[in-house]
């Protein structure tokens, strides 16, 4: 993939923009014939994690590891189980909608299908100032001067305002989503695999864009995807997440140069790579990914490491530091 613009970025020692603090989202599993709660999906089960302002902390594993979930958990989309979300130091975690209003205006996101997140019915002018129109008080004219600047910004012309969705390829729709999540001027953005229904070509003009955009505006990104390669050039921090848990989180090049749980090591050794002298070998894991709905006792991944030993399967590792702030979860570590 031709990163062109994307160069590594240097560690972010600001303040901190978010907290997420023991994040759980438990979705209820209902039977019998009234319908009672027999059990529950822990999709985020006790995550924590700080995003510094102006950084971009990304977020990789497997399909059904939780990672979508504690971003709409995160933006409240979702209500959380458990757990507190603080952002700019306000607990935003049990406001209502009123209160939160204030709030929405400064924490966007980017979904990964465009063409499902834009409404098929409204032109891209109706879809980037409906935000103005709510949280706004600007006039018509300005909103369309608004419209038209957010256009540009992103590579495309006044003139597409007037189309709909339908009218435009995958990678023109995600676009115009990222213009419409920039209208109010957020200072934070979840992207939600934003460029995985993309071709690959098309995946780096919006990786680059995105970065632009970054600097512009002095963007927070929490960037949600399963590809290593889109996550390691774009990414100052990057953590892992399987079942529902944080198994290692580190600045990019410590988590890449130096794995330390084997669920982080078997990701990378499975991404395909030019480099044949820096090539790792392969590691195979055995078996699925365990339902959310009953997962194993102690270490979650126990069920598929390789070095899985007595202790994983009785007690549950917490995220420990190694120094250089990059810290893991496994016994192998303690």
């Amino acid at each position: 993939m031709p990163f062109n613009k994307i160069d590594v970025k240097k560690e972010q020692d600001g303040e901190l923009i978010l907290q997420a603090k023991n994040i759980k989202k438990y979705f209820p599993i209902k039977g019998g014939i009234l319908r009672t709660t027999i059990g529950h999906v822990k999709a985020v089960d006790n995550v924590s994690i700080d995003i510094k302002k102006g950084e971009t902390l990304g977020i990789v594993g497997e399909s059904g590891s939780g990672k979508s979930t504690l971003g709409r958990v995160i933006l409240r989309l979702l209500e959380p189980t458990e757990g507190q979300i603080i952002f700019e130091n306000n607990d935003i975690s049990h406001l209502g909608n009123r209160q939160l209003r204030d709030y929405r205006k400064n924490m966007q996101i980017v979904f990964q299908d465009p063409f499902a997140s834009l409404n098929s019915k409204m032109s891209v002018a109706e879809l980037i100032e409906e935000p103005l129109v709510v949280q706004t008080s600007l006039k018509k004219s300005e909103r369309k001067e608004k419209a038209i600047e957010l256009l540009e910004k992103v590579g495309l012309r006044a003139e597409d305002r007037l189309k709909y969705p339908h009218e435009f390829s995958g990678g023109q729709r995600q676009r115009i989503s990222i213009a419409r999540a920039l209208a109010l001027h957020p200072k934070f953005v979840i992207c939600d695999e934003p460029v995985s229904a993309l071709d690959v070509s098309i995946q780096a003009q919006v990786l680059n864009l995105m970065s632009d955009l970054q600097d512009e505006f002095n963007l927070t990104y929490l960037f949600i995807s399963h590809d290593l390669s889109v996550v390691k050039h774009i990414s100052n921090r990057v953590a892992v997440m399987y079942l529902g848990r944080i198994v290692e989180i580190a600045p990019k090049k410590n988590l890449y140069d130096q794995p330390l749980h084997p669920y982080t090591q078997a990701l990378l050794s499975s991404a395909p790579t030019t480099n044949i002298q820096n090539r790792r070998e392969k590691i195979i894991l055995k078996g699925d990914l365990p339902s959310p709905a009953n997962p194993p006792s102690g270490c979650a991944f126990r069920t598929r490491c390789p070095l899985v030993h007595e202790k994983c399967v009785e007690v549950r590792p917490e995220l420990k530091g190694m120094g250089n702030g990059h810290f893991v979860s496994c016994h192998l570590h303690t």
